[in-house]
């Protein structure tokens, strides 16, 4: 498999709702995207306050574009924050520098795509993050 498949990106956001409702959180927003960073799914939850496409989708391009989870974004963004600030106006999806987005990887820790959620605190989007990724039992790079 090179990609996260449609029927896994649909298993990703339910297992993330899933969390979401077991944790009883505000409503989610859910974007699942390929290597390239293209759209395979996105779902938001009745009641998700707008730009929450944008938002989910930030944080997992981001996280493809520098290799790395939105909350490490977060951290070099205290460290630099010039430089994760100019990351905007040359990534086509934006870079949301909050956890909440994760690369989705096979055994060799190759990319397959990468989630992003967004509706609840950045720590409660990871989780939620996280049980997708797992309900759809495929792994991601912490």
């Amino acid at each position: 498999m090179s990609q996260v498949t449609l029927d896994q990106a649909k298993a990703i956001i339910a297992g993330a709702f899933a969390k979401g409702q077991a944790l009883a959180l505000k409503p989610l927003s859910v974007a699942v995207l390929d290597p390239g960073g293209h759209l395979i799914a996105f779902e938001r939850q009745d009641g998700a306050s707008t730009l929450r496409h944008a938002i989910a989708t930030g944080k997992a391009a981001g996280a493809l574009a520098l290799g790395v989870s939105s909350r490490k974004i977060g951290d070099i963004a205290a460290e630099r924050p010039s430089f994760v600030g100019a990351l905007n106006a040359i990534a086509p999806a934006g870079v949301v520098p909050a956890a909440g987005g994760l690369i989705v990887v096979n055994a060799n820790d190759a990319p397959l795509g990468a989630v992003g959620v967004t509706g609840d605190t950045s720590d409660n989007d990871e989780l939620c993050a996280i049980a997708g990724i797992e309900a759809a039992e495929l792994t991601y790079r912490p």
